[in-house]
């Protein structure tokens, strides 16, 4: 299927490894340019050397914190127009609640929602003024921290799930779609990080942490990030146009409800 993006211009945030690289992938296989941003300059370089080398698309980096205004200038000179923003970022590592203080929960506000907003708010005028954009979110798709640890990304995350939702109402006539992916597991190297911290918490293996994991899981296994880039590649699609102000679960048919 041609998802009649070949041409466009993307900024992805935090896409220089795991799941965001996999969205970089996924539409730099389709034709569209790419901006990687990560915080360490060797996965930044390596993401860029890659991609260049497999697709026929420009690919430029930038590294840094993306939700930081130094950043966010930096990723708009290497693309001053981006037709497709990934809104993108590794979360704080769990802690217990009680340990939480308020300079660890700003810190968390800072880099889940207040940071992405404020990109959102200088790409979104151009997006408009073009009359087409996409911009995709990654967000929790549940709360689920190893007991008694608990993420401090999943009320910023939640923020900004609200945020987008009511923006995403005032754009879609501009053909400017603003969606949200929600990954349950994928086997990236932030599930062997939980891993690890399970295996401090509750004394077993590595094997048995990962068995766990994917025991949590209805498909029987993590997801593939390949699978998590494709998704953010067909709500890019000129086809997505009509598909705005969702929350799509990417769980292995793990969520529970029916709405």
């Amino acid at each position: 299927m041609d998802l009649g993006i070949r041409g466009r211009r993307a900024i992805l945030l935090a896409s220089s490894r795991g799941l965001g690289r996999a969205c970089a992938e996924s539409i730099a296989r389709e034709g569209v340019d790419v901006v990687v941003n990560g915080r360490t300059a060797d996965d930044v370089a390596t993401a860029v050397e890659e991609l260049s080398a497999r697709y026929d698309v420009q690919v430029e980096g930038v590294v840094g914190d993306s939700s930081t205004v130094e950043v966010h200038d930096a990723l708009l000179a290497a693309c001053p127009e981006p037709d497709i923003v990934l809104l993108n970022g590794e979360g704080p590592s769990p802690m217990p609640f009680g340990r939480i203080d308020a300079a660890a929960m700003e810190a968390s506000l800072q880099q889940s929602l207040i940071g992405p907003l404020m990109f959102v708010q200088r790409v979104l005028p151009g997006m408009c003024d073009r009359g087409f954009g996409r911009i995709v979110a990654v967000s929790s798709a549940m709360v689920k921290s190893p007991n008694p640890m608990m993420s401090l990304s999943h009320g910023p995350r939640l923020g900004l799930t609200g945020v987008l939702k009511g923006l995403s109402k005032d754009v879609v006539r501009h053909d400017v779609t603003i969606n949200q992916l929600l990954p349950e597991r994928f086997d990236t190297g932030r599930q062997q990080q939980m891993a690890n911290l399970v295996m401090k918490l509750k004394g077993i293996t590595y094997d048995e942490a990962r068995a766990e994991q994917v025991a949590s899981i209805k498909a029987g296994r993590l997801g593939r990030p390949d699978e998590f880039g494709d998704a953010f590649a067909f709500l890019c699609a000129a086809q997505s146009g009509y598909l705005s102000g969702q929350n799509l679960q990417l769980d292995g048919g793990s969520y529970e409800g029916v709405f």
